[in-house]
């Protein structure tokens, strides 16, 4: 089943253990190395199904120097699993490096698709699904994030960014300046988790909003398109 030299792009839950595919535990069980941002997380998912694999961390402060001896790896035939912390690898997350290194380098890659907040965002929130615009996260600069918001501005389709929850204020601020009040907006926060919710407000009502609503754990904001 496993593909010798392939680098396999596993999707993990993005919260409810029970949310991985079959396919996704067979390749996990098979492939001679997992690659992981967190170790300690990646392994609590591995020992919850029972799977005993070597591990290695592969972050943003570390990429560069683990993706040569990587690769080496993968060209003398071994099989690796590329999984994020949770969710769709490459998604907002360092892999993406990996990834594209492995592709100059003639690796053979294989998606084992699954969970991802983006979508099971979008599908709950009764946005428009037909077009959307993932923007990730924003900057942690005001002057720079409104940038960034003014160039997503005109786009129709609905546009989602992740937030870590305590900036979800400032954020707020900066979306009602440069978009105006009359944006529609979807909060969901924790999503297949324990305290997962979804709150419907609009720009001008985001602020008493986030009052309303606990600000911990992941967030997924979803604002409604450019439709005038």
């Amino acid at each position: 089943m496993i593909q010798r030299g392939s680098l396999y792009v596993v999707s993990t839950p993005i919260g409810n253990m029970r949310d991985i595919t079959l396919r996704a535990l067979d390749v996990l069980r098979a492939v001679d190395l997992v690659v992981c941002e967190d170790t300690r997380r990646t392994r609590s998912l591995l020992t919850h199904y029972d799977i005993h694999k070597p591990l290695i961390s592969y972050n943003d402060a570390n990429k560069t120097s683990r993706t040569p001896s990587l690769l080496a790896k993968l060209s003398n035939g071994e099989s690796i699993a590329l999984v994020s912390d949770a969710g769709t690898p490459a998604i907002s997350d360092p892999g993406f490096y990996l990834v594209r290194e492995a592709i100059k380098h003639g690796i053979n890659l294989v998606p084992i698709p699954g969970p991802s907040a983006i979508l099971a965002a979008l599908v709950t929130s009764g946005l428009p699904t037909d077009r959307f615009l993932f923007v990730g996260f924003l900057s942690k600069k005001s002057g720079r994030r409104k940038t960034q918001i003014r160039s997503f501005a005109e786009e129709r389709g609905t546009i989602i960014l992740y937030e870590a929850a305590l900036r979800l204020p400032k954020i707020a601020r900066d979306l009602l300046e440069v978009l105006g009040p009359d944006r529609q907006v979807v909060l969901a926060r924790e999503l297949t988790k324990r305290f997962e919710q979804v709150a419907r407000t609009d720009l001008e009502n985001l602020p008493e909003t986030l009052k309303e609503i606990p600000l911990k754990g992941e967030f997924v904001v979803l604002v409604s398109g450019n439709t005038k």
